[in-house]
């Protein structure tokens, strides 16, 4: 007894998500279907031109403009970034850095490290408890 292989498919928001795009920049065709596994497996591997165009340009969804701008998400809101940014905006940020800016990206680092720290301790005690 075999049974027929069902197709899943995704809607547009979540194949937006993954492919790292913000969906109402998508063509109106992508917006408005869902998208097969197949056809996700496609756009990753050969992105079409406005895929391509979209990744490189912009607009960028927030949680693209934050790893961009190497900052939390809560960073953006609070440095008042709540709209998509293009990649040239991006760029002006980066080279002109406002005060907040400056600010996110300091805190930004400082939780990482600490993350990274614990992360270590926890490693070193795992360790020792083995020995």
């Amino acid at each position: 007894m075999t049974s027929a292989k069902s197709s899943q498919s995704m809607k547009p928001a979540t194949a937006a998500k993954k492919l790292g795009i913000y969906l109402p920049a998508a063509p109106q065709e992508f917006q408005d279907n869902p998208v097969s596994r197949e056809e996700f497996s496609e756009l990753q591997s050969n992105p079409p031109q406005w895929l391509e165009e979209l990744r490189r340009n912009g607009p960028h969804p927030r949680p693209e403009v934050a790893r961009k701008l190497n900052v939390s998400i809560s960073g953006l809101a609070r440095g008042g970034v709540t709209e998509p940014l293009t990649t040239a905006e991006i760029t002006e940020l980066l080279q002109n850095p406002p005060q907040w800016l400056v600010a996110e990206r300091a805190s930004f680092a400082a939780v990482r490290a600490e993350e990274l720290r614990l992360r270590d301790e926890a490693k070193k005690d795992e360790d020792k408890k083995a020995k």
